[in-house]
């Protein structure tokens, strides 16, 4: 794949089943350069097969479908004309969407009542006076923010304290409800301000903190959901699940559920039973201080409905030996049970989780499942493959019956790497596992190894456009998991614990000897290395270690960690935890403190608004490179946070591939008749660089 072809990469969001389960609905995404944003609808999936999927809405980018439990409507997010996600419902057998909400900040997050008549969602309210609320205010006119908190802002968010994310319910006007006209002429005289026609909205819990994950309770009298409204929630990574009365007419206070300010657990994700005997939710243990959560495993927990509240939960942790993903909900299934997606090894496996804890395998393989929909004992997934960025497909026996072929244009169009595993020993013999991707041709090809972030995150055989555009390019993809990685258990995990840039260091290197000394057609003679975030951090450690790279990117560098403290959004807790607060210790692991040693050309990169890894973490470390007469160069992209490689826009996308692929053909050229214009089929908006 070219980064000309970024537009042929369409995800699919987790799928919602018919209450029959003869219908799946699932919305799809896809990079879009015409509007540089992200582009997609909602698609109807029959799961016998029988029709291929069509296409059951035409905004520009609709997403997060849901049926009613009724079956007869679907609920979904569809942006306004300011870009913000609002309410909207459309009839399950087709016809055109009404959208409910008009939020100015927009709609995050919602759920159906059991009866179909209500929808409970979560939004942002701006404090007044900020983000537009009162007109002619621009942001550089705002009062100045008066800050007394450790937590006071988020990567991608923002600042949080004056845009709390509040819950809210309206009542979802019937399919046969007369369409509203707005007054004009004679009946809009003197009117002001005139009506919408929108439902309703009512505000239902007073919180000072964000509320997330509603949902309601089996008999629709309640809603539960996830919420730090503790004291001491700025010093602690604990959130507990609360409740409120689903009927208040106005806000009232949460009630707590499960959860204990001074507890060892952090908990999440409420989700009932369909019997209404068992509340399910997802747990991470943070310890007596509330920040121990280093290479912590996800865990589902499980109490009966009598129960509760409860402070805590049976530990569940000699049950489940899986890392449960905290990104994404839980699902019921059958009568007592929940669906989870765990970590495994690279993959993404589907569990059946009991209410005793027990834990079953449904679907295992060489993919990534990340969303999942049960009704009946038919359960649709969404997944990628290791040909293709996102699928939604049907359990059946044993394995998976794929049911949409969104990849279709991007294998027409351009070629495809597939993985192939390895494994290869560390110089103490711990097993390093990972993947190689070999571009088409006759080699020795040029390797690139390149690092995950996290670093309690991996690598998969799933279908990752990073590989795909270096392969394309001409060179030999590796990646690996290295110890501190996560989905190999909780000591793989803690094995850099103040110990970054030891074992961690060990590992890439051997997966990347390992692999060329197996493969023939790898050059160990021309390698080059990169990564973001941690990824950034091994890169810039390596080369401060290693010689042997032609070239290096270090993109959104964790890169000082004494400096991350009081600037990154998770500073406060992160870097103790990774590299202690000992400052002579700290930098023994800082790649900062060891520039002098570095003589790789290196690209830096990193995005203005990067709140994560901030700003200045790669200015210190690309000036410090031009100080000491290292070649670099600084590509800065702005309007974008720490995920651009991810969610950035489809333009930046686009460049930022091609200023990587420009630098290695520089310094690692793939071979001498090469050119960047071959490389990166490079366009007139091609990020230049700067001199």
């Amino acid at each position: 794949m070219k980064p000309v072809q970024l537009e042929l990469l369409t995800t699919v969001s987790a799928p919602s089943l018919s209450p029959d389960s003869t219908r799946a609905v699932v919305a799809s995404s896809r990079p879009s350069f015409a509007s540089d944003t992200y582009v997609g609808q909602l698609w109807e999936v029959r799961v016998d097969g029988s029709v291929p999927p069509r296409r059951l809405t035409r905004g520009e980018s609709d997403r997060q479908p849901c049926y009613s439990p009724d079956g007869l409507t679907i609920a979904f997010l569809r942006p306004d004309a300011k870009g913000k996600a609002q309410l909207a419902v459309v009839e399950a057998a087709g016809g055109e969407p009404r959208v409910l909400t008009d939020r100015s900040m927009g709609v995050s997050g919602f759920t159906w009542s059991p009866d179909s008549m209500a929808i409970a969602f979560t939004s942002r309210t701006a404090e007044p006076g900020r983000y537009g609320s009162i007109r002619g205010v621009g942001a550089g006119d705002e009062a100045p923010r008066r800050i007394t908190t450790l937590n006071y802002r988020g990567d991608g968010v923002g600042f949080g304290r004056d845009k709390v994310q509040g819950l809210f319910s309206l009542d979802v006007p019937g399919p046969d409800a007369e369409p509203f006209v707005m007054p004009r002429g004679r009946e809009a005289h003197g009117v002001n301000p005139l009506p919408t026609g929108l439902p309703v909205v009512r505000e239902l819990a007073v919180a000072a903190q964000d509320i997330d994950e509603p949902a309601y309770g089996p008999d629709g009298a309640w809603i539960y959901f996830t919420s730090a409204l503790h004291e001491n929630h700025d010093s602690d990574l604990r959130s507990m699940i609360h409740r409120v009365p689903a009927g208040a007419r106005e806000p009232v206070e949460p009630e707590l559920v499960l959860g204990d300010p001074a507890g060892e657990w952090a908990y999440r994700s409420a989700c009932w039973s369909t019997d209404g005997s068992t509340l399910f939710a997802l747990a991470q243990h943070v310890g007596e201080p509330g920040t121990d959560f280093l290479a912590k495993h996800t865990v589902v927990v499980s109490m009966p409905a009598a129960a509760l509240p409860a402070a805590s939960t049976p530990a569940p942790a000699d049950l489940q030996q899986a890392d449960y993903t905290e990104t994404e909900s839980l699902v019921p299934y059958g009568g007592d049970a929940v669906l989870a997606c765990a970590r495994v090894r690279g993959t993404g496996e589907l569990h059946r989780i009991a209410a005793d804890g027990t834990a079953d395998v449904l679907s295992s393989g060489p993919r990534i499942i990340h969303g999942a929909a049960s009704r009946g004992g038919t359960v649709v997934v969404s997944h990628v493959s290791e040909a293709s960025p996102g699928e939604c497909s049907v359990l059946e026996g044993g394995g998976l019956r794929r049911l949409t072929d969104f990849a279709a244009p991007l294998r027409e169009q351009s070629g495809v790497s597939l993985p192939r595993e390895a494994t290869f020993a560390s110089p103490d013999g711990y097993p390093v596992h990972g993947w190689i991707h070999l571009p088409s041709g006759p080699g020795p090809h040029p390797v690139l190894l390149n690092i995950h972030g996290g670093p309690f995150s991996q690598y998969g055989p799933g279908y990752f456009d990073e590989a795909q555009v270096y392969t394309a390019a001409g060179y030999a993809v590796l990646q690996c998991n290295p110890r501190g990685s996560s989905s190999y258990g909780r000591e793989h995990g803690l094995a850099i614990r103040h110990a970054m840039g030891t074992v961690d260091l060990l590992d890439v290197m051997a997966f990347l000897d390992g692999a060329c000394a197996a493969h023939a057609d790898l050059d160990a003679t021309r390698t080059g290395v990169l990564g973001g975030s941690y990824g950034g951090y091994l890169t810039a450690w390596t080369i401060a270690h290693e010689h042997r790279f032609a070239a290096a990117m270090v993109e959104r560098g964790f890169l000082d960690p004494a400096s991350f403290v009081g600037t990154s959004d998770i500073g406060w807790f992160f870097a103790d935890a990774y590299t202690g607060s000992d400052p002579a210790h700290m930098a023994g692991q800082s790649p900062m403190a060891r520039l002098d040693r570095v003589c790789t050309p290196t690209l830096v990169m990193h995005s203005e608004g990067d709140y994560r890894c901030p700003l200045e973490q790669a200015q210190r470390y690309y000036v410090g490179l031009k100080q000491r007469g290292v070649p670099t160069e600084f590509v800065l992209f702005p309007g974008e946070s720490h995920g651009l490689s991810r969610g950035g826009s489809p333009w930046h996308r686009r460049q930022r591939f091609e200023a990587i692929l420009e630098w290695f053909n520089r310094y690692l050229p793939v071979d001498t008749g090469r050119t960047a214009d071959a490389a990166t089929q490079e366009s007139p908006d091609t990020v230049k660089p700067v001199r």
